[in-house]
């Protein structure tokens, strides 16, 4: 009798292999690598005759390039984060840490299109129906229109799907799904791949809207084959300190509108409420004309946001300073504190140094670099900023200010919040003057050396 042939995957980026290898040369990841059966993929098997269906290939002149219509799932939040709603027949993952709230924003959201008119399907492998009934009691009541299901076979989910023929469908999660037929264990990086290529054909097809609820592991990063977040449409990731009630709503990969927009909830005792203005919140409890506390500016996808940075900096007790962050980038503050100590000839190298996110939120883009700086700055030299004051700007090695997107922008919103002082680079300064009201004082800086002055 003949072997059955065998092929080893990457459990972290799905990458398939002849043979086994400690670390996968595509991700580089260690001891990744599992075996299984070479078999015929289940997502090319005949689904339901569909596969009888004859395709023509078309010139781009007779391709109709209309606007998709969207459904309004009742949240401004979450329409904005999917570029306006949701698109008939797209695959969206949303993934996030256990516990975060991922359920609980789409059970409101099937709660609202059901309310809405609109046919929903919730498949549920991991809670039972009296599980799910308890939870939607804390939101309120629901319309007939939204149907449950708790079954984790993938067979008998897709027949539910074919007969009812619902307009969005939510598979809760696609690790606890099984594919009669295929091999793996359910959540191996096999099932994954077949049953998401599978709702992605039943997507397609059939012009259904499938959410998929993906966990994520202990590095942050979606559970099972990365081809995942390849396949679908549109990758959603939920965020948020379990020490505190705000959740961010981040999209990182959206094929129908912005990628990096966010939305942002507040967490309560009867669900998620949405935070229609985040800088107001961010800065809510801020001290005042405290050292070390600057407010900076920026910019998620579209939407300017005001966030509070605090920075510490004291006499380090050991031989190596330490350097430690909470939602920003470690290795720029190593960064920007050297440029500090060369170009401004603040010791602040010798000095323990730390700087704080305060709200929750993970800011990386540049135009954090200058209040950055001037937080540290400020406590450094124990002279707070001027009251009502913010600052942007992207910092070089050389220390000077360049240019960062939308200045405008972020100058418009701190005036919404009675922000009168902006710190930014003088290319930005003299970019805006014209259109920024006469009582707005602009600061503008060339290199961070202008702190001297």
């Amino acid at each position: 009798m003949a072997k059955e042939k065998t092929v080893f995957f990457c459990s972290e980026c799905g990458t398939e292999f002849p043979k086994w290898l400690g670390q996968c040369p595509a991700c580089k990841a260690w001891g990744t690598l599992v075996e299984a059966p070479k078999t015929k993929p289940s997502a090319d098997l005949p689904l339901g005759g569909l596969s009888g269906k004859k395709v023509k290939p078309v010139s781009l002149r007779d391709v109709d390039v209309t606007e998709e219509p969207r459904t309004k799932t009742g949240m401004e939040e979450l329409d904005r984060v999917l570029g306006g709603g949701i698109v008939a027949g797209s695959l969206v993952l949303a993934s996030g840490d256990p516990g975060i709230g991922k359920s609980t924003l789409l059970l409101q959201m099937c709660r609202n299109l059901a309310a809405n008119g609109t046919s929903v399907l919730y498949v549920s492998g991991e809670e039972s129906l009296a599980q799910i009934k308890l939870r939607a009691m804390r939101i309120g009541e629901c319309s007939d229109r939204l149907l449950f299901l708790s079954e984790t076979d993938m067979g008998a989910i897709a027949d539910q799907i074919l007969t009812l023929h619902p307009e969005v469908v939510i598979i809760d999660s696609v690790q606890t799904m099984s594919m009669t037929g295929s091999s793996g264990a359910p959540g191996g990086p096999v099932q994954i791949r077949e049953i998401t290529a599978y709702l992605m054909r039943i997507a397609k097809e059939e012009a259904i809207s499938v959410f998929l609820v993906g966990h994520v592991t202990k590095d942050g990063v979606v559970a099972g084959p990365k081809m995942l977040e390849h396949m679908v449409d549109t990758v959603l990731y939920f965020e948020g300190d379990s020490t505190t009630s705000y959740r961010i709503l981040r999209a990182v990969k959206n094929r129908f509108g912005s990628t990096n927009e966010i939305g942002v909830f507040e967490m309560r005792g009867d669900g998620l409420q949405e935070v229609l203005n985040p800088s107001e919140h961010m800065l809510r409890g801020m001290p005042e004309n405290e050292p070390g506390s600057v407010v900076a500016v920026t910019m998620e996808g579209t939407r300017p946001i005001l966030v509070e940075v605090q920075a510490l900096v004291c006499k380090t007790n050991y031989s190596q300073p330490r350097r430690t962050t909470a939602g920003t980038d470690l290795n720029r503050l190593n960064i920007l504190t050297a440029v500090m100590q060369r170009r401004t000839g603040v010791e602040i190298g010798q000095c323990d140094t730390y700087v704080n996110i305060a709200g929750g939120m993970r800011v990386t883009e540049p135009a954090l670099d200058l209040p950055i700086i001037l937080a540290l700055w400020s406590c450094y030299r124990n002279r707070p900023l001027e009251p009502h004051t913010v600052a942007f700007g992207e910092v070089g090695l050389t220390g000077e200010l360049r240019s960062v997107t939308q200045p405008l922008l972020r100058v418009r919103e701190a005036m919404k919040l009675g922000y009168r002082s902006v710190i930014l680079a003088q290319s930005d300064c003299d970019s805006i003057r014209s259109q920024v009201p006469a009582d707005i004082k602009l600061y503008g800086l060339r290199n961070i050396g202008d702190l001297k002055k």
